[in-house]
């Protein structure tokens, strides 16, 4: 691999911008170390686990005695991904309504949307397993990794967002993200009960995140917002008349509110031309 590849990568991860890249790009890489650190204990003839290694140290453990000590589990455990096909799906997910997602809203919001699909699952999943009578038995062996519950939330909150737009699929023709996200829901949850019923609490914890914040969201209650950059204030020595840049005129947050209900019950092919520039020139603001 030459320096300039690299070079690329590391600008369309770190220094695009865009988080879409940036969470595909932290999951990929830790992925590829697990990979290489397992390829290193093979060719040694080592019997290691690693998957086993990453659930002891890097997975939230379900059993709240060991919080204490493994309390940095509930941050980290959202980057590692166990299987192939189960990273590889999980970020073309990730891709696909990341993009979409990001049409439409703030970098912010999609930080705050996966990072908290993430905590939101992880305290399902420990609730979920604890409550029930019937995990006892596995508690002390059960731990959580995985992307999946931060995903859902992106994948849930962008169908919520604008449930009616439509893409083209190669079968299946044109049809509404609403449904391919309800699918994928449905699809997900119960792959995670017949495999671990605590992944599958992590992932309805992320959904319903996803969603709570996006229908908040188009009541006008941003909760990304205390994350929001104060602006410095600087002093102008005023030399003229001001003069006004119609490009940038703020619009009004009713008129963004009154926008985004109707992308929700109409979809974003149904606005206007002025109502489109309005949500582009707010997306810039």
């Amino acid at each position: 691999m030459n320096n300039n590849l690299i070079k690329e990568l590391i600008q369309k991860i770190f220094r695009s911008g865009n988080p879409v890249f940036l969470y595909i790009g932290i999951n990929s890489i830790v992925f590829l170390i697990m990979g290489l650190v397992g390829l290193i204990f093979y060719l040694g003839n080592k019997a290691v686990d690693v998957n086993l290694l990453v659930h002891n140290y890097a997975g939230l453990p379900a059993q709240l005695t060991a919080f204490p000590t493994r309390f940095y589990t509930l941050f980290i455990h959202m980057f590692f991904n166990e299987g192939f096909l189960n990273f590889l799906f999980t970020m073309l997910w990730l891709y696909w309504f990341g993009n979409i997602f990001m049409n439409f809203l703030k970098v912010r919001q999609f930080h705050v949307i996966f990072l908290g699909g993430g905590l939101i699952g992880a305290i399902f999943y420990l609730v979920g397993l604890n409550v029930f009578p019937v995990f006892a038995p596995s508690l002390s062996g059960a731990t959580l990794i995985g992307a999946s519950a931060c995903v859902l939330a992106i994948v849930v909150a962008t169908a919520t967002l604008v449930p009616n737009y439509a893409v083209r699929l190669m079968i299946f023709g044109e049809i509404k993200i609403k449904y391919i996200a309800l699918a994928y829901l449905i699809m997900d949850l119960i792959g995670s009960i017949s495999v671990n019923a605590g992944n599958g609490f992590a992932h309805l914890g992320g959904a319903i995140f996803g969603f709570i914040f996006m229908k908040q969201l188009q009541k006008g209650n941003d909760w990304s917002k205390i994350f929001e950059p104060k602006p410095k204030l600087r002093v102008v020595k005023n030399t003229g008349p001001i003069k006004k840049n119609k490009s940038a005129a703020h619009v009004p947050q009713q008129e963004i509110d009154a926008i985004l209900d109707k992308i929700s019950t109409s979809g974003y092919d149904q606005l206007s031309a002025s109502e489109k520039e309005k949500l582009f020139k707010a997306s810039k603001n």
